[in-house]
């Protein structure tokens, strides 16, 4: 078997003197759908920061088998780890279309870039539909397609997304969720963090559940699903 794509070991994160993650660890296998889970404040997004290269850190991060310790934001996006924020980080005077060409901006393989273009549009059809429009005018939900597109664009082996379902309609949250499968058919790697347990556990392979910034439970989607714990506490089942 393979070293796995992302290896995270005894992680420890510190905000002043508030520690924010205590020995936190987990592994994403290549080609496999990653999940976090936990409630706001549990360190979700902390981890993700660490993992990006945005948060200095105790412990070791490994990201397709190198430490990534010296390594900055951009480096990593080079190497193909690549963050949809929570927060999309839009430009929002720009198109969708030129938003899109900024998430390729450090790569020199243009007929690449036009062909993740394409792919992006299939995937998306409504960024097609609005690839003149600049970003800050659209839905909620269609910037965040726009986000995850952008993403794409830098050409990931690591698609790292944050709460990609947060404040979306039912409708979009289909949409996202499509495309979650639809490129993880095609191969590609996911770590998604979500406070949406119930979209979490329908895609993700493993799982791990992190609270007050230490992992609780860690295992297989059907191991969460069978979890009385997980099913009262995040799924709402009684």
């Amino acid at each position: 078997m393979s070293d796995p794509l992302l290896e995270v070991e005894d992680l420890d994160v510190y905000y002043g003197k508030s520690q924010a993650l205590d020995g936190v660890s987990l592994t994403v296998e290549r080609g496999e759908i990653g999940g976090i889970i936990g409630p706001n404040g549990a360190g979700k997004t902390t981890l993700l920061d660490a993992v990006a290269g945005f948060l200095d850190y105790d412990g070791t991060i490994r990201f397709n088998g190198r430490d990534v310790a010296d390594l900055d934001p951009q480096q990593l996006v080079t190497d193909g780890l690549v963050y949809c924020t929570e927060d999309r980080d839009l430009f929002p005077f720009f198109s969708v279309h030129e938003n899109l060409r900024m998430g390729a901006q450090f790569r020199e393989d243009r007929d690449a870039v036009r062909a993740d273009l394409d792919m992006v549009y299939d995937l998306f059809p409504r960024l097609d539909d609005r690839r003149d429009q600049e970003a800050q005018t659209m839905s909620g939900g269609e910037q965040q397609m726009l986000a995850v597109g952008r993403a794409l664009m830098g050409d990931p082996e690591l698609l790292v997304l944050d709460e990609p379902t947060l404040g979306l309609a039912p409708v979009i949250i289909d949409d996202i969720s499509d495309a979650i499968e639809t490129l993880n058919e095609q191969g590609q790697t996911l770590l998604l963090v979500e406070q949406n347990a119930t979209f979490a556990l329908r895609h993700a392979h493993r799982l791990s559940l992190l609270e007050s910034g230490r992992v609780e439970l860690s295992g297989s989607a059907t191991a969460f699903r069978d979890n009385d714990y997980i099913t009262e506490a995040y799924v709402g089942i009684h």
